[in-house]
């Protein structure tokens, strides 16, 4: 999706096989990953010992191939005119670290007020501000790249000061101010800087370089024309890889447990739409404009299910509840946010046609 200011049915028209049927191989890549998990026996805890200082290996090679190509195709001397827009930084700020986590405690409660571990397993998960696949929803609907490497690099950084504090309050400071049950996580900040270090850091500076120095040594036009469409596959070959990973990893709890999966799926169901509806709206009352209005709505949608998961599984054990809860976040996120992608696709019309008159 690289035509920036074409119109819904010209972008379909354009794209590759890969791109028009991605929601096809986004559902085999999950139903591949639910079946290997489930019909290999010891896979799952075959995939979950490749570790490398508690981090993934599996997950983390999928994630940094499918980042990479979308940071190189950045244009960061233009971050600065995100930079300014404070409209655009604080909205982001507000909603993903205000309003997200607040929304994830309040359904949490409301609609699984009978599952207590799965319900502190959904909040660990509003807590996770998204720092991976956001790149990629934002780039498939045709957002704002520039403002989505922004808002990304921001919510990392409150990501290392405000987790701990944040999941502390909400599990245990304000439960007990209204006078419902109380838990703990425990997690450091230097096991959340390591998680943004490793998924945001290395594929930022590789994106970064590779179009520094490949615009220095071949020119922009060769940059833009011949060695993205190159490597920009990779984004969604890596995502497709991650995806059966994931589901690869809890595989069989996840159709051993059928009506979990529903329990868990009915409030981030519910905070994906809010969030990503309340994003969309604040950006069409002030006036954002499409592709930073789109960056904006995934931005505040999209969580960070590594951290989350990883903070479960340290603090629970892997075959927690609060665990699942983490890993059923990706398979309701994924399917509602590709849908996501191509109800913006359908809404730029509109903006299109306020432009016009």
């Amino acid at each position: 999706m690289t035509t920036e200011h074409a119109t819904h049915p010209a972008v379909v028209g354009k794209l590759s096989t890969l791109d028009r049927f991605l929601p096809v191989w986004i559902a085999v890549a999950m139903a591949a990953g639910l079946l290997l998990g489930r019909g290999i026996p010891g896979l799952g805890d075959a995939l979950s010992a490749v570790q490398v200082d508690g981090i993934s290996l599996p997950i983390a090679i999928g994630l940094l191939i499918m980042m990479y190509p979308v940071l190189a195709k950045v244009r960061y001397d233009r971050l600065d005119s995100v930079t300014r827009d404070r409209r655009l930084l604080v909205g982001s700020l507000v909603l993903n670290w205000l309003v997200g986590p607040a929304l994830m405690f309040a359904l949490a409660w409301l609609l699984l007020p009978d599952l207590p571990e799965y319900r502190t397993g959904l909040i660990i998960v509003g807590l996770a501000r998204c720092i991976a696949m956001v790149i990629i929803w934002n780039d498939l609907a045709c957002g704002d790249r520039e403002a989505a490497a922004v808002l990304v690099a921001l919510n990392s950084i409150f990501q290392v000061v405000m987790f701990a504090v944040l999941g502390w309050f909400y599990l245990s400071v304000l439960p007990g101010w209204l006078g419902l049950a109380q838990t703990t996580i425990h997690t450091s900040p230097w096991q959340i800087a390591k998680s943004v270090l490793i998924f945001l850091g290395i594929p930022l500076v590789a994106g970064f370089l590779t179009r520094r120095f490949g615009e220095r040594a071949k020119g922009r036009d060769w940059y833009e024309h011949t060695l993205l469409p190159r490597i920009g596959p990779w984004a969604l070959y890596g995502l497709l890889f991650t995806i059966v990973i994931l589901f690869a990893l809890q595989g069989r709890q996840i159709i051993s447990r059928p009506m979990d999966v529903v329990r868990i799926a009915v409030p981030l169901l519910a905070y994906f739409a809010i969030m990503w509806g309340g994003g969309y709206l604040y950006g069409r009352i002030i006036g954002l404009g499409y592709e930073r209005t789109t960056t904006l709505a995934f931005t505040a949608a999209g969580n960070n299910f590594e951290l989350a998961i990883a903070v479960a599984i340290a603090t629970y054990g892997a075959t927690s509840r609060q665990a699942l809860a983490g890993v059923v976040g990706p398979l309701i996120e994924v399917p509602v946010l590709v849908g996501l992608v191509y109800v913006s696709l359908a809404l730029r019309n509109r903006f299109s046609r306020n432009i016009i008159q």
